[in-house]
């Protein structure tokens, strides 16, 4: 069976069952703290995420967890009409992230959860990732570009 189908189907019904028992932001929270940094647990499960996982066990799913929960993160969000976005600076820029977040929200009249993420690698600019769009500004980048345009032009040359 294909991945993309089970992990949404369990996703599905994690949300329909955390949207009956009204613990969904809670859910919700723990399972974003887990893909934040899986190695470590949580001491306690939320019943509902507990029973789900449960479920997964005994339907020997387990393999697919960190796809269902990506799932069940943009689906909760989105039924409660919340975009959430990722931002990567070089070096830290809260002036940025309130920005980039003041014109998404006017933009798409939505509230927004932006995550931030310091990343020295991309040597300067940001990357910014929205739903399914992805800007990229930063300067590796527009090195690798450039780099690519070099080599094409150069092998024309020879």
């Amino acid at each position: 069976m294909n991945t993309g189908v089970i992990s949404s189907r369990y996703a599905r019904a994690l949300l329909k069952y955390v949207q009956e028992t009204g613990g969904g932001e809670r859910v919700c929270a723990q399972v974003r703290a887990y893909l934040a940094s899986p190695d470590t647990a949580p001491r306690k499960l939320e019943p509902e995420l507990g029973k789900f996982i449960a479920l997964l066990v005994s339907h020997g799913r387990m393999e697919y967890v960190r796809l269902i929960f990506t799932s069940f993160v943009r689906m909760y969000y989105a039924s409660i009409g919340v975009k959430l976005a990722h931002l990567t600076t070089a070096v830290p820029a809260p002036d940025l992230a309130d920005r980039l977040k003041g014109m998404v929200e006017q933009k798409y009249s939505c509230r927004l959860v932006l995550d931030t993420a310091v990343d020295p690698s991309i040597i300067g600019g940001f990357v910014f990732v929205i739903d399914d769009l992805r800007l990229d500004a930063s300067v590796k980048r527009q090195i690798s570009k450039i780099r690519r345009e070099f080599v094409e032009k150069n092998r024309r040359i020879v």
